[in-house]
């Protein structure tokens, strides 16, 4: 495999820091907005957009998690025996008549954004479902498309897009993973 940085720390940060504009822009301003990130880097995202948010609105905007793995319409595509533990959606509030922004690390064939939508809707009933992804790689396959993104990123689909956050990985970067022939 042959690794690329194609994001590395400050870019990231400023694609944040855009997508956290946007949102304020596009929503004008952060009432009823809650942020969702969907497990795992998602939801260090989500942290870091409110983070944001707060000091440019000087608002807090809710955010909490969702995991999809219930949800999942290709989980049984390994042909491993599969039982799914639901750890389902810890969110602060009712999402009853709120804008969710479902934000994840990388939008891709759009399963993952579907998933997510449905476990959101068990809990209740948006006004408004809206996207953001700091990596958009294309090759979707459900008709999705995310409202903010970070940074458009090509690929093929024999390449990966790793994400890493400094939570989990010990630095922020986004790389493209290519095997070597």
């Amino acid at each position: 495999m042959h690794e690329v940085e194609v994001v590395d720390s400050a870019a990231m940060k400023r694609a944040l820091t855009r997508i956290s504009y946007e949102i304020i822009e596009r929503n004008k301003g952060v009432k009823d907005v809650l942020l969702v990130g969907i497990k795992t880097r998602g939801e260090y995202i989500a942290q870091r957009i409110a983070q944001r948010i707060e000091e440019i609105e000087g608002e807090k905007v809710a955010y909490g998690t969702v995991d999809i793995t219930l949800y999942r319409d290709d989980r049984h595509d390994s042909g491993e025996a599969f039982e799914p533990e639901f750890k389902g959606a810890d969110l602060p509030e009712e999402v009853e008549n709120k804008i969710v922004i479902l934000v994840d690390d990388v939008i891709y064939t759009g399963r993952t954004i579907r998933a997510a939508m449905d476990a959101v809707m068990d809990v209740g009933r948006p006004k408004r479902i809206m996207v953001a992804a700091l990596v958009d790689r294309g090759h979707r396959e459900l008709p999705i498309r995310a409202d903010f993104i970070g940074k458009n990123v090509p690929t093929s689909k024999k390449e990966q897009v790793r994400v890493s956050v400094a939570e989990l990985d010990k630095k922020d970067s986004v790389s493209i993973l290519r095997t070597i022939e």
